[in-house]
């Protein structure tokens, strides 16, 4: 089995052209596969579906993820499309078998009082200033570390205060900020930037201490290091800024549709997973303040 393994991953990368981080993954989920069929005898040219439910079984009492064993299925479901197409098989013995059920976990977000922990840990310095505007556009637009990074001074309207992001799938929204990311861009622009820049030119916003583009890996170390820093208990990373704007926004009345165009979401369903986050919040409150509510 491990020939045809091979030339499965040969067929994903070359022809298929799926990255080497999911080549890597169906290669270890293939192999937890073929461990478990030696050991049971079993035929993987004629597996029945009661042995796919034995495997699954199997994943879920080795502790398991239900998010890695739906990927263990994909990449299983792929490998016996690939013998099919082959003509090793006639069906696809993996067509039929369902997703495990994932449970649905609320995004994490910080409260604004750890926000303010992390901005005094910064120092007035030209990297400082930097990384205080980066948090700052974080917090008040909701963009992904990706957007920001990739952000072009021409994308900036300072007059209207108003940014336009380029997405992903190509999908262009416009997004916005308030006084406080204001000053701190104008402070970046009219003091760090050229220091940072160092003579050089760069049509990027953000700029590295070598004078090039900041990018989306530099942005998540530098608020690594403000969160060790500023020792606030929360679990912090460039993404969970985004959680935090939209739990922001939809806790001061703001409504979904509008927060779903400023997050770019394709589906209103993505979005919805911040109002179950608000109403978990709204249902804490009110066990911690009604004397019947007290467990």
């Amino acid at each position: 089995m491990k020939d045809i393994i091979y030339d499965f991953l040969d067929y994903i990368t070359l022809e298929k052209n799926y990255s080497d981080y999911t080549e890597t993954n169906y290669e270890l989920d293939l192999f937890k596969y073929e461990e478990f069929i030696k050991k049971h005898k079993i035929n993987y040219l004629n597996v029945k579906y009661k042995e796919i439910s034995e495997f699954i079984i199997y994943l879920k009492e080795s502790k398991y993820k239900s998010s890695s064993i739906n990927r263990i299925i994909s990449a299983l479901r792929s490998f016996y499309t690939f013998l099919e197409k082959n003509n090793k098989i006639n069906n696809n013995p993996f067509e039929l078998v369902p997703s495990v059920k994932t449970e649905k976990r609320l995004p994490n977000y910080f409260k604004y009082s750890e926000f303010t922990s992390m901005l005094d840990v910064i120092p007035n310095t030209a990297l400082g200033i930097r990384n205080r505007l980066i948090l700052e556009m974080l917090l008040a637009t909701g963009m992904r570390v990706s957007e920001i990074s990739n952000l072009k001074l021409e994308d900036i309207d300072i007059h209207n205060r108003e940014i336009k992001v380029f997405g992903k799938g190509k999908k262009t929204r416009i997004v916005y900020y308030g006084e406080f990311c204001a000053n701190s861009l104008d402070n970046y622009l009219n003091s760090s930037r050229n220091v940072l820049l160092n003579n050089k030119k760069s049509e990027y916003l953000l700029i590295n201490n070598n004078g090039g583009k900041l990018t989306d890996r530099g942005i998540r170390l530098i608020v690594d290091n403000i969160v060790k820093k500023s020792c606030i208990k929360s679990k912090v990373s460039p993404h969970t800024f985004r959680h935090t704007f939209a739990s922001l926004m939809l806790n001061e009345g703001c409504d979904i549709k509008s927060v779903q165009e400023l997050l770019g979401h394709s589906s209103l369903g993505t979005t919805g997973i911040y109002t179950h986050l608000t109403n978990e919040e709204v249902r804490r409150e009110y066990l911690k303040a009604h004397p019947h509510g007290k467990e």
